[in-house]
């Protein structure tokens, strides 16, 4: 063996290692959430509300939903037939950052619609500049919502709930209008402060 082969082949091992390190360092380097690394969601935790209707149909498109249930959580209560809003005394509210006057303050609830349903929500008449709705990163807080909840798959729970929340000029309770279906209910709620008592009829 003479000392020129011994060089060259000394010289490819110090290549490759160098190689390695090289790729060692670049993978390191690169942040985990970085775009160029192929990332994918597990089909069991993607929701119908993930989904948007397609373009052709006259359906309009589906509000984002966070989790799909088999029925509304405890601590809910019906609103009619195909909503679910939380059976709670007080909602707590806080700063909400918001330049509009009518959302001063902000109290995040999570809202239940049953699948397969087109669900309008708005603040009564009189508090269209005290009070503001949102569900669904769907923009701007505004006095009236429609949330579309996507029809259920096969196999798939029957309800959608959504991210979002009421905002409030002040602590009040809060009287909003559900329409679903053609069927129009009311329900109260109470931003910051309770709800008084039912009238005893």
């Amino acid at each position: 063996m003479n000392s020129n082969s011994a060089e060259r082949r000394t010289g490819r091992a110090a290549a490759g290692l160098g190689a390695l390190c090289l790729a060692v360092v670049l993978s390191a380097c690169t942040p985990a959430g970085d775009p160029r690394q192929p990332t994918s969601v597990p089909a069991d935790r993607a929701t119908p509300g993930d989904r948007a209707a397609p373009a052709s149909g006259a359906a309009p498109p589906c509000t984002p939903s966070v989790d799909a249930l088999p029925a509304p959580p405890a601590g809910y209560r019906l609103v009619g037939e195909d909503v679910a809003v939380p059976d709670t005394p007080v909602l707590s509210a806080g700063d909400s950052g918001e330049v509009d006057p009518a959302a001063r303050l902000f109290a995040k609830w999570g809202l239940v619609v049953r699948a397969g349903t087109v669900v309008d929500l708005r603040v009564a008449p009189g508090w269209q500049d005290r009070a503001r709705l949102g569900w669904g990163g769907a923009g701007a807080p505004a006095a009236s919502v429609t949330v579309h909840a996507c029809p259920p798959e096969g196999g798939q729970a029957q309800w959608l709930a959504f991210v979002g929340g009421a905002w409030v000029a002040q602590a009040a309770c809060v009287p909003l209008i559900v329409t679903s279906d053609d069927q129009t209910d009311s329900v109260n709620l109470g931003i910051g402060i309770p709800c008084p008592p039912p009238h005893p009829w």
